[in-house]
């Protein structure tokens, strides 16, 4: 079927602009023109490429499959974006598929041309070119996956690290806390049934229950002492206990300052037990109290270890879907949290506007672009600096910086830093990928702004985020 389009009109479009009249008039005769209302799907991801499309009027999205969820990558009305068969001419005789799925957004318009054709005339009249492409196709398509997996699997060692380091001290403390709470229990059995051998009075153990239901009630309720004024009620403790021949008073008076326990409160308890029974009621008193401190810290232990669980949802997103509507913040914490070891030695400031808007986009992605530009900046600084963290709102979109106070980067090096594999660091020690990456997650995902600002002594990577989706062209590296 013929194009209904001239000559001229196709070679409006940026991809024929060059060709002679000859191979438009070929292009002409092979092509045609489909209209796509809008809502219906242009081509879906995974079925046989089997044409070629460029778009001539209207507005189309592009998705991909991930993990079983339809995700958004790009969303265009800019003629000339091409999609479908694309790489139709590499490799030929091999069965090519739909890299992703086009879908019209608006009522569309595209120039088609089916894949063989394509293919045919584009290995037919740029032969040099597709040679070229194609080593260049297949040697980065081989040299990403080794080196994305090599890099993923770096990123992966270094959180896990960090978050098995963090994880490891409250689990340990609740370790620990657990093995001396089972022995409080039992030293207060122990000296509950002694205190039942002594023939207790009913009143006396009313009493005593009391005093210790007291007990537990100032626990925590006091103000907390500094170290030395918590030495001297010690030792004014023990005083008062060796006075009344209790033995290892040493050890009896610290749960109690930490109690909030102090003289009058212990006259208080010799007045209602008997003197032979003191020691005993006591130690029992004691115990009680230690049980409920040491079930505090297993609580916040516990806590922690949850908390940390949550950052580490929140960092994958592992039970989110893909594209949604998110607070930056909740990233960012999150990232600060898997990155805590890392951290370790700088002074970390955060000036964060929790009133910022929600922005569209994909937070576990962002996450990534966190995570470099913070590894980056800690080590920039070599475990001494201040690593800062900003969010402000900036006319329409939602500022992110990351500020440290490293040596900077020098004027010649910095229109380089966003290029693939270009890297400072020193030989195996870096891929020269993060920020790349970081610039496409920003930019060509989410239609924002990422750039650097930099002196010695402050430098910082602005990332700029739409508060509502952007509409951005596609590349020729998409579909």
């Amino acid at each position: 079927m013929t194009a209904d389009l001239t000559l001229d009109q196709l070679r409006e479009l940026f991809l024929f602009e060059a060709l002679d009249d000859d191979q438009l008039t070929f292009l002409r005769k092979m092509g045609s023109v489909t209209q796509v209302p809008a809502g219906q799907t242009v081509f879906r991801e995974g079925e046989p490429a089997e044409c070629f499309y460029v778009l001539l009027s209207g507005t189309v999205a592009m998705t991909r499959l991930v993990r079983g969820d339809e995700v958004e990558v790009t969303r265009t009305d800019h003629v000339g974006s091409y999609g479908g068969a694309v790489q139709a001419y590499v490799q030929p005789g091999e069965a090519k598929h739909y890299a992703a799925t086009f879908t019209a957004v608006t009522d569309c318009r595209f120039f088609s041309l089916p894949g063989e054709a394509f293919a045919a005339v584009v290995r037919e009249w740029f032969p040099m070119a597709v040679h070229l492409l194609e080593g260049l196709f297949l040697g980065m398509r081989a040299s990403n996956e080794v080196i994305g997996q090599r890099e993923r699997l770096l990123a992966l060692g270094s959180l896990t690290a960090g978050l098995t380091h963090e994880l490891n001290n409250p689990a340990a403390a609740a370790v620990r806390a657990t093995s001396a709470l089972r022995e409080r229990v039992r030293a207060m059995h122990h000296k509950l049934a002694m205190l039942a051998d002594a023939t207790i009075e009913p009143k006396v153990l009313t009493a005593l229950a009391g005093l210790q239901d007291d007990a537990l009630a100032h626990s925590g309720t006091g103000p907390k002492l500094g170290a030395l004024a918590a030495s001297d009620a010690e030792d004014e403790l023990v005083d008062w206990l060796e006075e009344r021949d209790v033995q290892r008073a040493f050890d009896v008076a610290p749960p109690l300052v930490a109690a909030g326990i102090g003289p009058d409160w212990l006259d208080g308890l010799a007045d209602r037990v008997p003197a032979h029974l003191l020691e005993s009621a006591l130690r029992w008193i004691v115990y009680s109290l230690e049980t409920e401190q040491l079930m505090a810290e297993i609580e916040d232990a516990t806590g922690r270890v949850s908390a940390l669980v949550g950052a580490a949802k929140q960092y994958s997103q592992m039970d989110r879907s893909a594209q949604q509507t998110f607070d930056v913040h909740d990233g960012l914490d999150a990232t600060l949290v898997m990155l805590g070891r890392k951290l370790q030695g700088l002074q970390v400031v955060t000036d964060f506007d929790r009133t910022l808007p929600p922005v569209p986009g994909f937070p576990g992605e962002l996450n990534q672009v966190w995570t470099n530009l913070i590894d980056n900046a800690a080590g920039a600084m070599a475990g001494s600096g201040t690593l800062t963290l900003r969010t402000a709102l900036d006319g329409d979109s939602v500022l992110v910086e990351v500020g440290d106070t490293g040596p900077g980067v020098p004027e010649e090096l910095r229109r380089r830093v966003f290029e693939p594999f270009f890297t400072t660091k020193p030989i195996g020690e870096g891929t020269g990928l993060g920020l790349d990456i970081s610039f496409r997650i920003v930019v060509n995902r989410h239609g924002g702004d990422l750039r650097l600002v930099s002196e010695p002594g402050d430098t910082r990577f602005q990332v700029r985020l739409p508060v509502r989706p952007a509409v951005t062209a596609v590349s020729p590296a998409d579909g």
